[in-house]
């Protein structure tokens, strides 16, 4: 368990800024900073280091972030990247639109763009429009499902490597949403011949080290294809196990958007999911994400790209 546990109903002392943790162990809000691209150097830094502890971190009212603001904001934390295969939302730079009706959303754990060897460091999602109910997004705290593993499985997935691919079952995924029995082959075959448009397959290791604080934590989701070096019943069991100690209730952080809401969080510690319990509302965001680096296995080894190429049919998964 990690420090911050003991600050869950309190002020994060370990920061001048007005940072309210939400759980014991994931995700906080910060209060009285208004995101731009001219904000202080000091407060950028403190920003940082609360998304290190909290691994997510909220901003209630931002309603001046406009597309422009809301890249200049991003850029204070390194470069942002668009999309490797999604074109980027009309009017922006590098901004990524998840406009979602009719219960469609990526109801599916995941951290952004693992099938790609350098995935983004950290995304920046600004609510827009947000149903009445539901359309919550949940966050998992992957240091901790780390830490809370029993030692001896601590051990086997020490050395474990998956294969993370963007060619994956997208029916499989749709069927999540409550209108998934009507959900035709095409609309998937058009959903995947855009995400799909290039297809990425990336080795990365099962346990990363974080490349600030030095944690350690599970890295899954599910763009994972394979754990390398078991059969594919094998790589499902072993798969399901860590995914459930990953996202145990205690682990988790639930987000209940308003408009002009900000979430900012560490894709290098977390998978997130969209809830898709929104029926016919509308939903949409724009998200920014910031580039990372190749991430780097226990023993010193680093992730590799070992398939990118583009797609030449696309059948349904």
């Amino acid at each position: 368990m990690t420090a911050i546990a003991t600050y869950a109903n309190a002020k994060d002392p370990h920061s001048p800024l007005d940072i309210v943790p939400i759980t014991g162990t994931i995700g906080a809000e910060i209060r009285g900073v208004t995101l731009s691209g001219d904000l202080g150097g000091e407060t950028v830094q403190h920003i940082k280091d609360a998304l290190v502890r909290h691994k997510v971190v909220f901003f209630r009212g931002q309603h001046e972030l406009d597309d422009e603001r809301h890249e200049a904001f991003a850029s204070l934390f390194g470069a942002p990247v668009a999309h490797p295969t999604v074109p980027v939302a009309e009017g922006s730079r590098y901004l990524l639109e998840l406009d979602s009706k009719e219960g469609y959303a990526a109801s599916s754990w995941h951290t952004d763009v693992t099938f790609t060897d350098a995935y983004p460091a950290g995304s920046i999602l600004r609510a827009i429009t947000i149903p009445e109910a539901g359309g919550d997004t949940v966050w998992a705290n992957g240091e901790t499902a780390y830490e809370g593993l029993p030692e001896s499985l601590r051990q086997l997935v020490n050395g474990l490597w998956a294969v993370h691919s963007n060619d994956y079952d997208y029916a499989q995924v749709l069927a999540n949403t409550p209108k998934a029995s009507e959900a035709t082959e095409e609309r998937v075959k058009q959903h995947k011949s855009v995400f799909a448009s290039t297809v990425y397959e990336t080795e990365h290791p099962l346990v990363r080290v974080h490349p600030v604080s030095g944690q350690r934590s599970l890295l899954l989701g599910h763009f994972v294809k394979r754990i390398v070096g078991l059969n594919q019943a094998d790589s499902a069991r072993i798969f399901a196990i860590l995914q459930e100690h990953i996202t145990r209730p205690e682990n988790v952080v639930r987000w209940r958007w308003q408009s002009g809401d900000v979430a900012f969080w560490d894709n290098q510690a977390t998978q997130h999911r969209a809830v898709a319990d929104f029926g016919l509302q509308r939903r949409t965001l724009r998200r920014a994400t910031i580039a990372g680096e190749v991430p780097v296995a226990i023993d010193g080894r680093r992730s590799r790209t070992t398939r990118k190429e583009k797609a030449t049919t696309y059948e349904p998964a």
